[in-house]
């Protein structure tokens, strides 16, 4: 058995299911499995021993005590995140998952009594995916930060690059556009994720250093992809305050006319939360943009607190929606509400939607019914560089002229 570089928790009461659980996550391949009676012991163990990666526990209907439970261990800040054992609603699962985000924490998922390997394995694969690059686990469980000096260095060396992710159609497969995203080939911890980096990168003021570096190895890989008969654009995320960058528009002019390749085939990406006070600054560069032909999107929408306001005043083209909404699409009536209202806002002011996080051909088929016709996520592919996609999509395009 490989084991998974994952310190767990396990919090339960009662001693045999603490077993059984201790049991199943070591079954799993977690490399260390500790288990306690309660949250006071919990939380003494995490002050002796550190940080963990995964706490499990147990949440109830009735009482308080589980949720206070899930409060004091998140604001330990020594739980990076959740499992929680529950059979509450899909609706109050989601308030709780709310609740536990603000406090710094991810909840993994909801499993239940008695805990096997089996259902929490997907949910140890998801803390893997969304924590470290998939196959440098060990390696980037290392990594702890970089100076500002030594991201500068790391982004004129090349050593961040642009991986690619597709967006897909959810009724054909076929794919049409791919996201842009930041990876850090470290020399000594391996293909780091943008969570490892991204925080010191806009800390020391170098995110438009770094879009700059993904957009000429991006546009060069649309130019050989072109080529070689695929017709696609390209995402790029934008922070907010990355539009009020004087240099921005004339960069990346001038780095299309390099490249031959129109605005038209790209799309920016900017995320909701960042849109709060929008400048005359920001507005004047996000028409500009649109002038030129590129596409806009408002990322991660339904999270933030003023999404139909900057509907309204911003020219947008493409809501993303985001991926807590695609989970448990079959038990979460409220879900599916939110995903049918947003098609029909869309519809309405003329804009595309693309919905993120599809992870499960159910999901798919759910979506399908819902309306939606554009996706991204693992069930069609996870990120990839530049050399992978290119064989990915002649896999795709062999695929297609064979049918």
């Amino acid at each position: 058995m490989s084991f998974l570089p994952i310190r767990v928790l396990v919090v339960e009461d009662h001693p045999f299911k603490q077993l059984v659980a201790t049991q199943a996550f070591r079954e799993a391949g977690c490399d260390s499995v500790l288990g306690v009676a309660d949250v006071n012991t919990a939380l003494q163990l995490l002050d002796r021993t550190g940080p963990v990666d995964i706490v499990l526990c147990a949440l109830k209907e009735e009482g308080m005590q589980g949720l206070t439970t899930l409060e004091l261990l998140s604001r330990s800040q020594r739980v990076k995140s959740l499992i929680i054992c529950s059979v509450l609603a899909p609706d109050l699962q989601d308030a709780i998952d709310r609740m536990v985000g603000m406090l710094g924490v991810c909840v993994l998922g909801y499993v239940d009594v008695p805990v096997r390997a089996g259902s929490i394995t997907p949910l140890l694969s998801r803390y893997l995916e969304t924590t470290v690059a998939p196959g440098h686990a060990s390696q980037n469980a290392r990594y702890t930060t970089v100076s500002q000096a030594g991201l500068e260095q790391a982004i004129a060396g090349h050593e961040l690059k642009a991986f690619f992710q597709p967006k897909f159609n959810l009724a054909t497969g076929e794919v049409g556009s791919l996201e842009v995203l930041a990876r850090w080939a470290h020399p000594q911890y391996g293909v780091l994720c943008p969570a490892d980096f991204l925080p010191q990168v806009s800390q020391f003021g170098l995110m438009d250093e770094l879009f700059f570096a993904l957009l000429d190895q991006a546009l060069s890989f649309l130019q050989t992809a072109q080529a070689q008969g695929h017709m696609l654009s390209l995402a790029f995320n934008l922070e907010a305050q990355q539009l009020s960058s004087e240099s921005l528009l004339a960069h990346l002019g001038s780095a299309l006319a390099r490249y031959a390749i129109p605005a038209s085939c790209l799309t920016f990406e900017i995320t909701e939360s960042g849109l709060l006070e929008v400048s005359p600054r920001v507005l004047e560069t996000l028409i500009r943009l649109r002038m030129m032909g590129a596409g806009l999107s408002i990322d991660d929408f339904g999270i933030g607190y003023s999404s139909l306001e900057r509907l309204c005043l911003l020219p947008f083209t493409e809501i993303k929606l985001d991926a807590r909404f695609v989970r448990d699409l079959d038990r979460s009536p409220r879900n599916r509400a939110v995903i049918s209202s947003t098609l029909a806002l869309a519809e309405a002011l003329d804009m595309a939607v693309v919905v993120e996080g599809i992870e499960h051909e159910s999901q798919r088929q759910h979506l399908l019914k819902l309306g939606c016709q554009q996706g991204q996520g693992y069930l069609c592919a996870r990120p990839m560089d530049a050399t992978r996609t290119l064989s990915w999509l002649a896999m795709k395009l062999a695929s297609r002229s064979t049918l």
